[in-house]
This record gives C-alpha cells, structure tokens and sequence, in this order.
C-alpha cells in the first residue's frame, strides 16, 4: 500500500461564459478524499520545490501535469520522477500521443510507465501495456482506455518500483507528437476519405473538426470513410454532397467519399445526420475549407 503526501496540480482557470476560477478535476477528486493540494504556477520559483521537499515524498508521479519540472525537481524524490505517459515510447513523444497516433492510422497504442529526465519524454522506460485502435475509436474513448490502462500499471509499478529494471529507449522509431494546433481541425476537402475520418476522429471531442456551409461554420463530429461510387468523369469537386439521406450525408474528397454522421451549426447542438437533415436542405451545397 501507498499514501499520497500530496498533491500538485495546476492553478484554477477562468472557464464558461462568466470566466469564473474553476478547479481542474485533480484539484476537486484530491479534496473530496482529503489530501493535501499545492498549485504553483511554476516550479522554478523556491517556493514550489520547498513545498515538494516539505511533504518528504519517496516518488513523484506525474501524469498529463502541463508544467516543466526543473532538473532539480526530478533530483528532489528518493526515487525520483514517474511518468504515466500515453503512447508506446519512443513512439509518439510529446504533448498529444493520444491525436498523433489516430491522425496516423496507428492500430495500437498504448502506455508506458518512464522515469522522467530533462529532455522530452526521453527517460528509461519501467513498464508498458498496449491495447488496440478500434476504427470508430476517437480521441475520448481511446483516453478513457489509455487512463484506466494507465492506472493499472502505475498500482502495479509502483508496487514493484524497487525490482523494475530501467530499460533505455531505443534510437529508432522517434516520433514527436506535437501539441495541437486549432488550425489542423479545418477539413481540406481535397485529401483521401480516410484522412478526413482520421482527423475527424482525433479532434472529438477538442477541438472539433471542422468546414464551411452556406459560409457558416459546420463541425463534424462523427463520419466514416464509405465505397464510393464510381466519380470518373463527374463534376463533382471535392466538398460536393452527393446524396444525403438518413444513413448519412456522402461528400466528395479527393479520393473516396466520406459519409458524415453527426454535425452541429455554430450555436447549435450536435445532430445525428438525420435530424439535421430536417432542418436543412443539402441539395447542390458544396463544403469548404475554412
């Protein structure tokens, strides 16, 4: 068994249309059991460190923390520094593993239990699990897989910490998962079906990919690559709606169709393509980039 001396999580942030303070989901879990909580805004003030060497922890977990630890922080835990990261290291470093292997097309994924250095997700490895991609999995479900993974094999590595042996990342298959850009939501109608679906997948539930209608913006949060007709010869550029019926609204890409599941107008709930379908007529429309 383990106690938890302390917890570290970020500062509250203004959220909601009043902009009011609101504490992360950390910061409300640790309070309802009656843990300790610091929120320094950084760790590079003295402040921050002599909280942390005060609660005299044996190893620091961080999991998805957002703030840089310091080398002199990783050094301060007798054991020092764990971290739960969301990818199958070396595979996937950086801020968001969990969209840069959907955008991919990876087929599995994973978690791996790693002490933490100074570079970018580049310590020894202790410990990974995997699990696999499903086609219809987005960015939601495969963190709510990878957390309930993740919190396993931390109980479990923890337990075991002193009979883990470090294991060296290997030097091939580095790949960096850079932080999401908004701009990377928009659609270009003019790549592959799978693509689209791909990004469509990995941007639900944030931040929601995205087109144009009637110059209006359309986010799509729910679409499948289909078989598509035969389009030689048709003038039919990509965007165009094909069909839209109760199954879905068919548009053309640069190759394939994509079949689009569920949308929302700005200032709207999402609909399943159905209900949107009636109060909307598509017939002729064209999808635009942002």
């Amino acid at each position: 068994m383990h106690s938890i001396a302390a917890v570290f999580t970020q500062p509250d942030r203004p959220a909601g249309r009043g902009q009011a303070l609101r504490p992360s989901p950390v910061k409300r879990r640790a309070l309802e059991l009656g843990l300790t909580v610091h929120q320094p805004a950084s760790f590079k003030t003295p402040e921050a460190p002599a909280m942390l060497r005060a609660a005299e922890v044996d190893v620091l977990v961080v999991v998805a923390y957002g703030l840089i630890l310091p080398a002199a922080v990783l050094e301060l835990p007798k054991h020092g520094c764990i971290n739960i990261h969301a990818s199958l290291l070396p595979r996937w470093r950086g801020a968001a593993p969990i969209q840069r292997a959907l955008l991919a097309g990876d087929a599995v994924t994973g978690v791996t239990i790693m002490r933490m250095e100074a570079g970018l997700d580049t310590g020894p490895m202790l410990a990974s699990r995997t699990v696999g991609i499903d086609a219809r999995d987005n960015a939601k479900t495969l963190h709510d897989k990878l957390a309930a993974l993740g919190a396993g094999l931390i109980a479990e590595s923890l337990q075991e910490l002193g009979a883990l042996r470090d294991v060296v990342q290997p030097g091939e298959g580095v790949t960096y998962a850079a932080k999401i850009d908004k701009a990377e939501a928009h659609i270009d109608w003019a790549r592959h079906a799978e693509e689209i679906s791909r990004q469509v997948r990995a941007f639900n539930p944030a931040p929601v990919a995205e087109t144009r209608f009637k110059g209006e913006q359309l986010r799509i949060w729910e679409a499948e690559p289909i078989e598509s007709p035969d389009l030689s010869g048709a003038a039919s550029p990509p965007g165009s709606v094909l069909t839209a019926t109760r199954e879905g609204i068919d548009v053309v890409c640069g190759t394939g169709v994509l079949r689009v599941l569920k949308l929302q107008l700005a200032g709207r709930k999402p609909l399943p393509a159905e209900e949107f379908l009636r109060g909307q007529r598509l017939d002729g429309t064209r999808f635009t980039h942002p």
